[in-house]
């Protein structure tokens, strides 16, 4: 079966007196019989490209049926009071909610039911009613993040006729049983903007809004306080932030800022019975958590509770009525810190390993004496463990099961090495892979992200047995643009320092192959959504070491997506990226992006996966990168195109769709390494 080969239509893009000429541009029309054309030629091309890998896939789909377990299920959280817990059966592809009531469990909400006959099914979030008697989820049917809103009469077992549409879905309730708080989305750019008020059994129509967020950097999303006075209205941009209170007792309260933004200030509000714990960056770029009694009139006049630190990133925050627990990250590494409000006593929680992820659990009680947190590493599973705040004590409260009757933490080797970058900055690289593996000689797979200050955490995965168990070596690569080191590592990777996280990556995979801990020359790189344009950059800059690319949504289409404010999030983006109408971010942009320096070299093989409703990353981003490099590739390595034509930013949906995307990707490097007959 040949190649797809796209038609070419010249297009001039011209910006800031320089004009590009873009041959695919045609494919962003969405829905044309043209476009949707050229995406079936290409995924009918992908599919047979996998005929041959289809008994390979199978194996793997069975020994991922065969470590993880049909009936597996989360940890049992506490909400309203009442104990849930979601539990998946043989058959179904999406959990069901029960709630445990002493040795009894009831069906509380099925997600299959609702999922019956489509497609997609996503439920963005669920939340009951102070008295538990009212049950809201938001639902997507399509994949585009779009959510609507139903609600479900617990005592009856029935829906009423209220529905909200064009959510972000999320949901607060105020404490009357009766009025939620929404946010509404820009039907256009999906931006959430608008916080509405709705009363059960009133048309929406009459909905009031709350607060319009006037500012196109700024995006909005409700919380709600833990000790269930105020309804939080937090408006963000990258780089500012600024939190409105609503009486959740009053239904006619109108919002108070809580402190007026101020460019540059980033901060997060915890609210206690005896004032306000505030977590904020002012002059504190790692972060400090000061107090404050009442709202107060400026951040300098509130009371120091933890310092700023150079060293320690102050990650998130809890406030219970006796203690104050903050998530800190230290030389890359989580710890739990435990503060008593009364005396100011410290407790840390954290473990003696060269790499672990640990954070919070579900703690939805302000009144508790326990701290629900989790523990896992690259070579054990998931550990929920409930500790007990008053004595310090802890105890394993669950874990999630491997059903693989050989399967041991022991058989593996999880370690993290630091590699040094062109620059000489010292960057952190995880590594995991069985024992007895002879590395020099073994195939390894790098994953990298690098983008929005988001740290790619060292966590157990199922699926990854099968990967290791076919002699892979396994990494990740802490690169500049995460907030792996704290805030500057952050900053060092993004706005004009954007090429320090393609950089690190590539002197990442050039350590570890000049090292020994793989070969060389079967070095496989992944990376999806902002971590697919960091595959699009590392594959142009340096095509050489790469045996081949798993490219998912990747956003690599840079320049003209950021100079196009009608498509989704773009504005808010400037924050992260630059503005591309000032003529120093346009053109460092274009030095960078993946689309527009493609040139004549021999290409790596790649596969390149995106979803056909996707919000964040448009389809025709990946569409347009895979036809050009067909067109100026000197080589013949395939390169693979793969569109879910009913799914989102998030690939498809089911455990079903899950597992087969996760098998093809893994089916493509393996059989690179051992071809199939």
């Amino acid at each position: 079966m040949k190649e797809p080969k796209a038609i070419k239509k010249a297009t001039a893009l011209t910006h800031l007196n320089h004009t590009r000429n873009d041959e695919y541009f045609w494919m962003n029309e969405r829905d044309a019989k043209e476009v949707l054309s050229y995406i079936e030629e290409e995924n009918a091309y992908t599919e047979k490209y996998f005929e041959d890998l289809k008994p390979l896939q199978e194996e793997i789909l069975k020994e991922f049926e065969n470590t993880i377990p049909v009936d597996d299920e989360s940890a049992p959280f506490i909400l309203n009071g009442k104990t849930f817990q979601l539990r998946n059966s043989e058959g179904k592809d999406y959990p069901t909610i029960y709630q445990i009531e002493g040795n009894e469990s009831v069906v509380f909400f099925d997600e299959n039911e609702r999922a019956e006959g489509k497609e997609y099914y996503g439920l963005a979030d669920w939340s009951i009613s102070i008295d538990n008697s009212i049950l809201a989820i938001c639902e997507d049917y399509i994949g585009r993040r779009q959510y609507k809103i139903y609600f479900k009469d617990l005592n009856t077992n029935t829906y009423l006729s209220d529905i909200i549409e064009d959510t972000d879905g999320s949901i607060v309730w105020s404490n009357d049983n009766k009025t939620i708080y929404y946010v509404k989305k820009d039907t256009e750019t999906l931006r959430e903007y608008q916080v509405y008020k709705h009363v059960l059994g009133t048309e929406t129509s009459q909905d009031e809004l709350i607060y319009e967020e006037k500012d196109e950097r700024f995006y909005v999303f409700i919380s709600k306080s833990l000790t269930d006075k105020y309804i939080e209205i937090n408006c963000e941009s990258s780089t500012t932030s600024e939190t409105l209170l609503i009486d959740a007792n009053n239904k006619n309260s109108e919002p108070i800022v809580f402190l007026k933004r101020k460019n540059g200030h980033l901060y997060h509000v915890d609210h206690h019975e005896t004032g306000f714990f505030i977590t904020s960056n002012n002059k504190a770029k790692n972060n400090k958590i000061v107090f404050s009694k009442e709202i107060p009139f400026s951040i300098e006049d509130c009371e120091v509770i933890i310092a700023h630190n150079n060293t320690v990133l102050i990650e998130n925050t809890i406030v219970f009525n006796k203690h104050l627990v903050i998530e800190e990250r230290s030389n890359g590494l989580q710890k739990i810190k435990l503060i008593e409000i009364a005396n100011k006593t410290e407790k840390f929680i954290h473990f003696d390993e060269e790499t672990y992820y640990l954070g919070l659990g579900v703690n939805e009680t302000y009144e508790t004496e326990d701290l629900y947190f989790t523990y896992n590493s690259l070579t054990t599973p998931s550990t929920v463990y409930k500790y007990n705040l008053n004595n310090h004590t802890s105890e394993t409260f669950f874990q999630k099961k491997i059903l693989a009757p050989n399967f041991s933490p022991s058989n593996y080797t999880s370690e993290r090495i630091w590699i040094t970058a062109n620059d000489g900055t010292q960057v952190a690289v995880s590594l995991v892979y069985q024992k007895g593996l002879k590395l020099a000689e073994a195939p390894l797979l790098l994953y990298g992200y690098g983008s929005y200050g988001i740290t790619i955490p060292d966590v157990f995965n199922p699926y990854r047995l099968s990967l290791l168990s076919r002699g892979f070596v396994y990494a990740i690569a802490h690169i500049r643009g995460e907030k792996y080191l704290g805030e500057h590592w952050y900053e060092n990777g993004k706005f004009m320092h954007k090429r320090n996280t393609f950089t690190d990556f590539i002197n990442a995979a050039e350590y570890l192959g000049m090292k020994g801990y793989c070969d060389k020359d079967k070095i496989y790189a992944q990376g999806g959504s902002a971590g697919g344009l960091l595959m699009g950059a590392v594959t142009n800059l340096a095509p050489y070491l790469w045996k081949g690319i798993i490219a998912q949504v990747p956003f690599v289409d840079v320049v003209t997506t950021m100079l196009d404010e009608t498509i989704p999030l773009t504005v808010g983006e400037y924050e992260e990226w630059g503005n591309p109408n000032e003529e120093d971010y346009y053109w460092y942009m274009l030095s960078y992006s993946p689309y527009d320096n493609i040139k004549k070299m021999d290409y790596p093989a790649m596969y390149i996966t995106t979803g056909y409703h996707d919000s964040q990353v448009q389809y025709w981003e990946p569409l347009k990168w895979v036809a050009k490099i067909r067109d100026y590739r000197t080589n013949n390595t395939p390169i693979l195109f793969d569109c879910n034509l009913a799914a989102g930013h998030g690939g498809g949906s089911g455990r079903t769709i899950e597992r087969i995307e996760k098998a093809k990707e893994y089916a493509f490097v393996i059989g690179m390494e051992t071809p199939q007959k």
